[in-house]
């Protein structure tokens, strides 16, 4: 049985790893070696990525990719996206290429609004605590000004504060819903400074407030935090052309490719089973391009999967239909981004990043966040409602079969004509390698 260790985070990193190869390893140096291999020559950068989290032991990498051609707004872009699965890049490319001479992606942020709540508990007289509500709710604005004077200056700030009476799904159970503004910035210190004051102030005043009882005088603060669902921090994307435009071949018919890809989205607007699958490929795009530009994916991930149940099923997130002629394919999603503050002004690939997208404000950033995600669902739809999705997945992925199966260069080369014209299967690429090498043994 393993022994648990104390005082962990003060080894040096050195001593980290050689506990950890002593340990789970039997003292493998290979193990060791590995970890070694990734870190960075450059001490100064090395340094800097080892203290973005505790137990640093060595970096993770993933790869940085291009997608280009993004006409947004009649503005060319050329996206990052960091991201380890086959096909993904060359989705978002393929869209983008489909759309440059159709008229491109049209944006539109439509609400910025972030939210934070303090949630506690008040067992009294409902009138008493909305009282005591109106008259305190000027001082919890005056006791942050020390936080948010800077903010405001950007022209952002507190929007606004309100009692929530939460108690018909918990007993005694309160909120104070609030409501921010935080321009550039995605803003959590900044919030979550907000609502621990809020709640200091909230709680303390109560002892004076002159209409409680002493047990109406102790509200118990349960916590303070901000939300990552945020619905109301809004940005559409969408694309439209002539539906005798959407073919480039001659393969299917251009009313009937459309009939098949709204329908497909209405699948997908019934059936959550189809429904997960099909966000997740959204996701795809959109964490692709978050993660790269130095952004929050988890949060967004889930905000963007509670907003896709929001009416009390989980459905699509994008939407198609075909109007006197006309296709039209869009997404409205929750996206709460940031283009300072954070990894963004520290990891030297996110300033890249941020700079080869022109130095997008927080606004322009979700846009393009929702367009990469717009893209990489019109290339998936397309393949499943035409060839199928293992067609082009699987050619992309043949490079990574060979490399686990340590084809040389002048191999994969072979094998990649090879496949050209074959269904590319896992065990299609193995038998085919194991029948070479017997070959030219």
């Amino acid at each position: 049985m393993i022994t648990p260790i104390t005082g962990f985070s003060k080894l040096s990193k050195i001593e980290k790893i050689e506990w950890l190869a002593n340990t789970y390893f039997n003292d493998n140096e290979a193990v060791v070696d590995t970890l070694k291999k990734y870190w960075n020559s450059d001490e100064k950068l090395q340094k800097l990525h080892d203290e973005f989290i505790e137990n640093t032991i060595t970096n993770f990498y993933l790869p940085l990719g291009i997608a280009p051609n993004f006409l947004i707004n009649d503005t060319m872009y050329a996206i990052p996206m960091a991201i380890e699965e086959s096909s993904v890049v060359a989705a978002a490319s393929k869209a983008a290429k489909f759309w440059l001479d159709r008229g491109g992606f049209k944006t539109t942020v439509v609400s910025t609004e972030k939210v934070g709540q303090v949630h506690f508990m008040y067992f009294g007289e409902i009138e008493k605590l909305q009282a005591y509500f109106n008259t305190i709710k000027p001082e919890l604005f005056a006791a942050t000004k020390h936080i948010t004077q800077n903010m405001e200056k950007r022209g952002g700030g507190i929007t606004d504060i309100i009692l929530r009476d939460k108690t018909a799904e918990l007993d005694g159970y309160f909120q104070l819903h609030c409501t921010f503004e935080t321009v550039d910035s995605m803003g959590a210190n900044f919030i979550n400074s907000c609502l621990e004051q809020f709640a200091k102030t909230f709680e303390s005043s109560a002892k004076s407030f002159e209409a409680f009882s002493d047990t109406e005088k102790d509200i118990q603060i349960v916590m303070s935090i901000l939300s990552n669902y945020v619905p109301n921090c809004l940005v559409k994307a969408e694309v439209s052309c002539s539906v005798n435009r959407l073919i480039e071949s001659e393969s299917i018919d251009a009313n009937e490719f459309a009939e098949k890809f709204v329908r497909a989205i209405k699948i997908a607007k019934t059936e959550p089973y189809r429904a997960v699958t099909h966000n997740k490929g959204i996701m795809n795009g959109i964490d692709a391009v978050v993660l790269a530009t130095g952004n929050d994916f988890r949060a967004i991930e889930a905000g963007i999967h509670a907003y896709a149940a929001k009416d009390g099923r989980y459905s699509s997130l994008t939407h198609a239909e075909v109007v006197d002629g006309i296709f039209k394919f869009w997404i409205e999603i929750p996206l709460s981004l940031g283009t300072v503050g954070g990894l963004t002004s520290l990891h030297p690939l996110v300033k890249l990043a941020l700079e080869m997208l022109g130095k997008p404000n927080a606004k322009e950033l979700m846009q393009i966040v929702a367009v990469a995600g717009l893209a990489q669902n019109f290339a998936a739809v397309r393949s499943l409602v035409t060839t199928g999705i293992q067609k082009g997945h699987m050619k992309m992925h043949l490079v990574n079969i060979l490399n686990q199966l340590e084809a040389t260069e002048t191999e994969k080369a072979h094998f990649i004509d090879f496949f050209k014209d074959k269904t590319v299967t896992h065990s299609a690429v193995v038998n085919a390698f194991t029948a070479y090498k017997t070959q030219h043994a």
